[in-house]
């Protein structure tokens, strides 16, 4: 009985439609065009070390390939998910063998090269030092957090976009029409199926491809592949959405300049694309009570409350009465008066207690608990406010003897802020006031 079949596995649709050299590359223009940075190094002969960030399947690992293939060099693979510091050293012998036997260069190229650790990392750096191999490094992370400075430095970041619908569909012909594609099939793609396929790929090649080779092996030869068939295949597919990652980033940022900027319907689709992909819904919560204390702040004091109320209801309930509880907070955030003057006012505080270090409590304002601190004169020129006018100390002074009162908090003429306004130009007022009395009576 025969086990296994003597035929050789065919390779997935996207590794056959790999791009054998630069000119059937899709996608990177604004790099590998006449005149871009990375076109004008290849025509020079000047290939460099470099990392390739950009999202999954927009072609980096196809790209370094080609670029050993244009000059001429040995190319060696490694991965840094498989990979370690005894492959690393393998691939610095066979570079060294091809630059003594052959005199040619060598391309080192490192997938994921993010999930090396730092020792790992700079186990390259003297091989990239004195040449022994041109590196490419290519992540799906940024480089700024997630590589050593030290191979940053030797290496230039070239950032890779995700595809956009033109470059989908010069792909999405070249597999119907190719021989090594699905040519000899004549499969069609309805309009509607084609859209569909393109959001579904979500600038992703690979997906896209992917997502056409399994539609194709459910229809006959000559057949069309339309939007009922996506659909069943699809399911309840989600965007990109890397739940640690660069896109991680950018959307709650995204959402929270919009909020900001006093766009709710803006904030909102941030808020769905961030869930639609698969966000905790606490973690928004969370970040929204922040946005309410750092841009809304005194202004409208009921955002924080509200704030609050929607991470509870999210709690309590989950979906999707908290969702929509975490929209409305949102909304508001965002239709409400905007004031930074807490968050500044923070900020600027807390650098003036760490650049002037421990000064002392006045005496005035210190505890008195013992009899010993009440000899010590503790609390003993204190005024308590309550039985002062108004119930303000006009001319007290808080602040330690070393540091000249300063004014942290400056409320903007714009919601409650005007009024908090009045009431603090009012009490400096008095204390203006009061110093003048002073030193009338001196």
């Amino acid at each position: 009985m025969q086990l296994f079949s003597s035929e050789p596995i065919a390779q997935p649709l996207a590794a056959r439609l790999r791009a054998s050299n630069l000119d059937e590359y899709v996608g990177q223009q604004h790099i590998l065009a006449a005149g871009k940075p990375l076109r004008e190094a290849l025509q020079q002969g000047a290939l460099h070390s470099m990392i390739f960030w950009g999202p999954p399947g927009v072609g980096k690992t196809t790209l370094a390939r080609l670029l050993a293939q244009v000059s001429d060099a040995h190319f060696i693979t490694l991965s840094a998910v498989l990979s370690g510091v005894k492959e690393i050293r393998e691939a610095v012998q066979e570079a060294k063998q091809q630059a003594a036997q052959y005199s040619r260069r060598t391309i080192l190229f490192v997938d994921e090269v993010h999930r090396f650790n730092k020792g790992q990392q700079d186990a390259f750096l003297p091989y990239v030092e004195d040449g022994t191999f041109i590196f490419i490094g290519a992540t799906t992370e940024n480089p700024s957090f997630e590589l050593n400075n030290a191979l940053l430095s030797r290496a230039r970041v070239y950032v890779l976009q995700s595809l956009d619908d033109a470059a989908l569909q010069l792909l999405l012909q070249r597999a119907l029409n190719e021989t090594k594609g699905l040519g000899e099939r004549k499969l069609r793609v309805e309009p509607d199926a084609q859209e569909l396929l393109f959001r579904a790929a979500d600038g992703d090649g690979r997906r896209l491809l992917n997502l056409l080779e399994n539609a194709a092996d459910l229809v006959e030869d000559g057949g069309c592949i339309d939007v009922d068939l996506l659909g069943n295949i699809l399911g309840e597919s989600m965007r990109r959405f890397d739940k640690g990652g660069e896109a991680f980033y950018d959307q709650i940022s995204a959402l929270h300049k919009s909020v900001r900027g006093s766009n709710p319907d803006a904030a909102l689709y941030w808020y769905t694309r961030m869930l639609d992909g698969g966000c905790d819904p606490l973690y928004i919560a969370r970040r929204v009570v922040r946005m309410a204390s750092e841009d809304i702040g005194n202004a409208d004091p009921r955002g924080l409350t509200l704030c609050l109320s929607a991470w509870d209801v999210q709690q309590r309930l989950g979906s999707p009465e908290g969702e929509l509880a975490v929209a409305q907070a949102i909304t508001y955030l965002a239709c409400a008066p905007k004031s930074n003057a807490v968050y500044m006012a923070y900020k600027a505080a807390r650098q003036d207690a760490q650049n002037f270090g421990s000064l002392a409590v006045p005496v005035h304002l210190r505890n008195a608990p013992t009899k010993l601190m009440q000899q010590l004169g503790y609390g003993e020129e204190y005024r308590y406010a309550h039985d002062e006018p108004d119930a303000y100390a006009a001319g007290e002074d808080y602040f330690p003897a070393e540091l000249a009162p300063r004014q942290y908090y400056q409320p903007p003429a714009r919601g409650l802020e005007i009024k908090i306004g009045e009431k603090l130009q009012h009490l400096k007022n008095l204390d203006q006031s009061s110093l003048r009395q002073r030193r009338g009576a001196q």
